[in-house]
Formats: C-alpha cells, structure tokens, sequence
C-alpha cells in the first residue's frame, strides 16, 4: 500500500515549494516601538564607549545607525544625532584650545598677547572639561528616549534632522 505514495510528496502540514512564502527581509520588517526606544538608548549610550575606548563611541552609534536605518526613522535620527554631538565633542574642544594658543602666541609677538595667557591658562582646563561632560548628556538623551521623549541635541539636533529628511 505505501508503494502508491510518490517519493517526493511532502505531509500536508508542511508548506511546499508552491505553498511556502519566503520570509520577510530584516530590513522591511518596522521595529515596535519598544525596541525604537531601545535601540536609540543605545545609540545615545554609544557616548561612553569613548571612556572606555577613547574613540568607539561615534562608531557605535554608526553602527546602530546602519543597522536600523531602514526600519526605524526614529532610530536613525537618534543614532546619527549622537555620532554627530561625539564627533563635535572631539573636535571642538581641541579646536578651541589650538586656536585660543595660536592666537595668544601670536598675539605675544606684539606683547599683547602676553595679556591672554592668563586667560588661556584659565580657559584650557574649562574647555577640557566640556569633554568630560559629554558622557552625561549622552546618558539623558538615552534617557529621554527609552520614555519615549523626542531627545534633541544642542545645535546638532535641528540640522541632523533637516540632513535626515532631505
């Protein structure tokens, strides 16, 4: 009796290759609002990766960003936001510091600039201190998004998002 069945015939509770449907690519398949939160949480979290590291923040953040940014327009923005604000964290201070001395030393050629080293000595340690203090905004950020709060960055938030939407 069992010689009458074909070889190839599948149960009928398994799907065949006429039936069966692939599954969704990753990358169609929205995020739930619960893993939004998450994942831009630890986009903004990224930020301490640099207290480890030194440089890993941005990179992680980059990372979240190409991982979601298909699936999720709130992830992407939170998590370019942050590589922008750790990218701006690292340049502007040093910049900053570079600048104030380049002026000073060249300010010292006509004595004057020998007035602005006071300010300078002063100002230095401020300014490095701005880098200590991007830890803990980018802890709030992550924060505010895992209670589901629209977290904007000083002066990167508004121009990531006017680059993000075109």
């Amino acid at each position: 009796m069992t010689d009458n069945i074909p070889a190839d015939a599948a149960p009928a509770s398994e799907p065949t290759a006429s039936t069966a449907t692939a599954p969704l690519p990753a990358s169609a398949v929205p995020l739930s609002p619960g893993d939004e939160r998450t994942w831009a949480s630890i986009a903004h979290l990224s930020v301490l990766l640099n207290l480890i590291t030194g440089f890993l923040g941005p990179v992680g953040a980059l990372i979240v960003y190409f991982m979601y940014k298909d699936r999720s327009r709130y992830v992407a923005y939170h998590a370019m936001q942050s590589v922008v604000f750790q990218l701006l964290w690292w340049v502007a201070p040093g910049a900053l510091i570079g600048f104030m001395w380049g002026a000073t030393g060249l300010l010292s050629l006509l004595v004057v600039g020998l007035l602005c080293i006071p300010f300078a000595l002063i100002l230095t340690p401020l300014i490095g201190l701005m880098g200590l203090l991007a830890p803990f905004y980018g802890a709030y950020g992550a924060w505010e998004t895992s209670q589901g709060k629209d977290f904007k960055y000083w002066l990167v938030g508004d121009w990531v998002r006017g680059t993000l939407t075109g």
